[in-house]
């Protein structure tokens, strides 16, 4: 039986849960620890809880950090529009300055790595550096998925997300099945256990979620041919003037390793790469201990501006 899904929203920790207003929508945050601040954003299909393992790490290192339900997730407002990297972008910006401070260092799993390099090209005063994790820059993804067929394979189901009603029914259906699947298939061999399963499949059935869960896939793929696609290409095509740290897991099952080469080329004050061994899609709760061993120095390199 699967835990009970406000439960898991609001889960006991070292840390503290509030809700925050910005850009016109309510955010459920998680923070800990004293310092400068380092925004956590989440990816698909999972929500804050994916950096429980950095929320106790960071602190220690003398980090403000917070973890964020993006909108649409969680304990967040689940509203009908907004799922576009510009719009998600500019709630990131908002928070952190409803926060009460003047930048952060952002980190990004999944669809959140875009919303990190959006932030990074569109809203650079509040953004002290970016890293990456398990994602390419966006131009870069654009392009292996037009590219390549072994990328366009692992992200078919993003396709399949372009009917109505019916992904949504998937996503809930079984208590939530489908996600323990993508959660397996995306990430390394023996991840994830059953417990962390049964979490995401249970945060998965807080009403709406699927429904906005699916909608930045649908604008992902939709808005390839539109203008707005076209607008937000051009948003991000120029080289980032912060700091940038790709993280990648060598058996990521979402995003192939081969598609984010280039994304160095969208890092115009300083790109590190490092693939990790042994963890696929999600390395920050597959090997939490190697995975802070890359972020950490680099998180500490980069505590104060300049």
């Amino acid at each position: 039986m699967l835990p009970d899904p406000v439960e898991v929203v609001r889960a006991d920790g070292p840390w503290t849960h509030r809700d925050v207003t910005a850009n016109a929508c309510r955010f459920h945050v998680v923070e800990a620890g004293d310092g400068p601040l380092v925004l956590l954003m989440h990816g698909f299909p999972t929500f804050w809880w994916s950096w429980r393992h950095q929320l106790e790490s960071l602190p220690a290192a003398g980090f403000r950090t917070v973890a964020v339900d993006m909108r649409g997730y969680g304990g967040s407002d689940h509203t009908p529009h907004g799922y576009d990297p510009i719009t998600l972008a500019a709630d990131m910006a908002g928070l952190i300055r409803a926060l009460g401070e003047p930048d952060a260092l952002l980190v990004g799993n999944g669809f959140s790595a875009f919303v990190a390099w959006t932030l990074a090209a569109q809203h650079t005063d509040v953004t002290r550096g970016i890293a990456a994790v398990g994602m390419a820059h966006p131009a870069r993804m654009r392009k292996a998925f037009m590219a390549d067929r072994e990328q366009r394979r692992l992200q078919r189901y993003a396709v399949g997300f372009q009917r109505p009603f019916v992904p949504e029914r998937q996503l809930t259906r079984d208590d939530a099945a489908m996600v323990g699947h993508i959660l397996r298939r995306w990430g390394g061999d023996g991840w994830p256990d059953e417990r962390t399963s049964d979490v995401y499949r249970a945060a998965m059935l807080v009403p709406n979620t699927a429904h906005c869960s699916v909608e930045f896939h649908r604008w992902a793929i939709r808005s390839i041919p539109r203008r707005d696609g076209r607008r937000f290409v051009d948003a991000v095509a120029e080289p980032v003037g912060v700091p940038v740290l790709q993280i990648h897991g060598q058996q990521d099952g979402a995003v192939l390793p081969r598609s984010v080469d280039g994304s160095e080329e969208y890092a115009g004050a300083g790109y590190d790469r490092v693939d990790l061994p042994g963890v696929g899609h999600f390395p920050h709760e597959e090997d939490p201990g190697a995975f802070d061993s890359v972020l950490l120095p680099w998180l500490d390199k980069h505590r104060t501006a300049g």
